[in-house]
């Protein structure tokens, strides 16, 4: 979550950091983005227990996705953070002025709530602001910095999301690595979530990326997503036309976050459900789900459960993909992956994505060499939505796509050892998928 205001006592703001030197972020967390269950996109700050119980900010609702996360199979394809985010405190610090969750509806405690987490064998998020309130206007850890952190520590919390609402821009560039320091004190691998670049963007300042990738674990440089295609739309091309800035920031341990999974609510399509996941893969993203996992249909559970593409996102080369093509409504993503040939030849995850509404599929031709795969003994390549294996292709092979409007076709390209490149005999037979992904002769 994020809200454009920068309202602070600065004064209060800068006391906090007169304290020496700043140490970096050292906890050796998230070699590969991190993924779970977040619920703000979904419920928001709906804090009506009383006339909606199944939907409020509470302790049920988190033990609800938690269990649902475990049974229903998002465990074991990877996710294991519980997220809570804003809207969960008391409007006020108690008379030693620590924090307290809303005594209604959190009635057991974060403590108890984290334990349960940890039960199930999951990890256990929470969400704070970096400024004198968070953007809903609980209370913010400005002037409260170590004792949060210890707070944190001492409630079992491994996650902590820090928003930058209520404070000045221009105090980030020490607020932020100072709580980091002060979760590293406490002695307690804590991952730390920067909203820290977005602020300064929007303020129109230039944000320290060398320091913002020495102090957290990812952090946001964009809009708020919102439950639309429109939105996924302007994070697509904010992260396309600045990703010379962007991705060079990106590695085990230190992500961009381009905000949450959205695929399972109300706003989009099938199609564009598919295109949002399989980018976020390509980027690197953090797989943050925020959906009811309760109601979700089949069809959005299998996009969110599809191992093959989790796989891309949790490469452990830790590479950003790129926007290497656009054109008249085509785009084409790639992310070099693992494995590596001869020392040189990167193997590739290719995203062909529609941006057209003219209500038919897309045709792309291009060659594997075109593409950037030039590995002499060839790549076996699988379509990762409709899992089918293509066999070993050479980088002469030109390859079609049919990419439906708004959708997405994502290919995985395995670099090949040397041996002898036989694409007769590699090749695995198909045919109910002619119409989808095609060879041609060049």
């Amino acid at each position: 979550m994020a809200s454009w205001k920068f309202i602070a006592v600065s004064t209060v703001c800068l006391l906090v950091f007169l304290s020496g030197n700043i140490s970096g972020l050292d906890n050796g967390l998230v070699l590969t983005p991190p993924m779970g269950w977040l619920a703000w996109e979904r419920f928001r700050c709906n804090t009506d227990c009383k006339n909606d119980p199944e939907n409020c900010i509470s302790d049920r609702l988190f033990r609800t996705m938690t269990d649902i996360l475990v049974t229903e199979g998002y465990t074991a394809a990877g996710y294991e953070y519980i997220n809570v985010d804003d809207c969960w405190l008391e409007r006020e610090r108690d008379e030693r002025g620590r924090l307290v969750p809303d005594r209604e509806r959190f009635p057991y405690g974060m403590k108890s709530l984290a334990d349960y987490v940890h039960s199930k064998g999951l990890k256990f998020g929470i969400y704070e602001d970096y400024g004198n309130f968070t953007c809903a206007g609980y209370p913010g850890v400005v002037g409260h910095l170590s004792g949060d952190a210890t707070t944190f520590a001492s409630w079992g919390v491994d996650y902590v999301k820090l928003d930058g609402c209520y404070a000045l821009p221009t105090d980030m560039d020490y607020g932020y690595p100072e709580f980091g320091r002060q979760l590293n004190l406490t002695g307690r691998q804590m991952v730390y979530s920067c909203s820290w670049p977005v602020y300064q963007i929007y303020a129109g300042l230039q944000p320290n990326f060398s320091s913002i990738i020495e102090h957290c674990n990812l952090w946001r440089n964009f809009d708020d997503i919102q439950d639309s295609w429109a939105s996924v739309e302007s994070i697509i091309d904010y992260y396309g036309n600045h990703q010379d800035v962007i991705v060079p920031n990106a590695g085990p341990g230190h992500w961009n976050d381009p905000d949450m999974l959205i695929v399972g609510n109300f706003g989009l399509s099938y199609e564009q459900s598919k295109t949002q996941f399989a980018l976020w893969a390509i980027l690197a993203a953090p797989l943050l789900m925020s959906v009811d996992l309760r109601t979700i249909r089949p069809e959005y559970k299998a996009i969110l459960q599809n191992r093959k593409i989790i796989e891309v996102d949790q490469d452990p080369l830790g590479i950003q993909g790129r926007r290497i093509y656009k054109h008249r409504g085509i785009e084409i993503w790639s992310r070099p992956i693992l494995p590596i040939q001869q020392g040189q030849f990167y193997s590739y995850a290719v995203a062909f994505v529609n941006r057209r509404t003219d209500g038919t599929p897309s045709d792309v031709a291009v060659t594997l060499r075109e593409l950037g795969l030039s590995n002499p003994t060839g790549y076996r390549v699988e379509d990762l939505y409709e899992d089918v294996d293509y066999g070993v292709l050479s980088p002469q092979t030109k390859i079609k796509v049919k990419v439906n409007p708004s959708g997405v076709v994502i290919l995985r390209a395995d670099a090949q050892p040397g041996y002898a490149f036989n694409a007769i005999t590699t090749r695995t037979p198909y045919t109910p998928l002619n119409d989808v992904f095609r060879l041609t002769k060049k």
